[in-house]
């Protein structure tokens, strides 16, 4: 059984190193080149492109080497959504890569740390939000991307967070959504082992295939919120609540 945790460890380890490989040439050679040539809106679109293309083919990779399986509840409702918030609980590294692999047109929110980070800074530049204390300029962008029709991710807990802990989310998800009149998707994520989890060793894969349920909830739909007489700060708390029940919420279904 020793055996198999490490055989298990030094799949998920060269997956990554393939990862991070393919993470360096769309950084310094892909990304830059199509940002030189195309304009700025086909730009981000083939950036977009070439992000949910590579990451669906590493989500496709782990599963095929046997480290993970990925499950989707209800997977009808992320059929050709655009102009959507999406919203997700955090509980491993690997959540932003499974969703926008999952999902075209999609963009995500960002730290602004990872704009330094050696394997991810241009691709950030050019398709990521980044959550700066401008929240204004991040509401006018945010605003722009949706109408353009593309889907923005947010992980309102702001980092992964561990197995058992209440979960705390920022509001910015329930303010953006306020601001663009946005409706919300809110997916509950579970992993059934403490892989890529926060605080824990990337080569510990267990002995045994890691399955993500990825449970797709109803909308949010703002505009019931909207015609409710309550000031700005009670809508966004009604919202944020609303989130935080669904994201960390699993219920029984059957899966497709």
């Amino acid at each position: 059984m020793h055996f198999l945790r490490y055989f298990r460890g030094l799949v998920v380890v060269l997956s990554f190193v393939f990862f991070g490989a393919g993470a360096l040439v769309i950084n310094y050679f892909i990304f830059p080149a199509i940002n030189l040539f195309a304009k700025k809106e086909q730009a981000r679109r083939y950036c977009c492109n070439v992000i949910h293309k590579t990451w669906k083919f590493f989500c496709i990779l782990i599963e095929k080497t046997g480290s993970v399986r990925i499950v989707v509840s209800n997977p009808e409702k992320l059929k050709n959504i655009r102009g959507k918030i999406i919203t997700a609980n955090h509980p491993s590294f690997i959540d932003i890569v499974i969703l926008i692999g999952l999902l075209p047109n999609t963009l995500c929110m960002a730290k602004k740390e990872i704009k330094k980070n050696i394997f991810m800074g241009n691709i950030v530049k050019s398709l990521y939000l980044i959550n700066d204390e401008d929240n204004e300029r991040l509401l006018r962008e945010s605003s722009q991307i949706l109408c353009a029709g593309y889907n923005i991710v947010i992980f309102p807990t702001g980092t992964r967070t561990e197995e058992g802990e209440p979960l705390k989310l920022h509001k910015g998800a329930a303010l953006m959504a306020l601001h663009n009149h946005a409706d919300i998707i809110p997916i509950h994520i579970d992993c059934d082992y403490k892989f890529l989890a926060k605080n824990h060793k990337i080569y510990d894969a267990g002995e045994r295939v890691v399955t993500y349920t990825l449970t797709v909830n109803d909308e949010i739909k703002i505009e019931n919120f909207t015609k409710q007489d309550l000031s700005k700060i009670r809508l966004r708390n009604r919202i944020n609540g609303e989130i935080k029940e669904k994201i960390q919420k699993q219920p029984q279904i059957d899966f497709i």
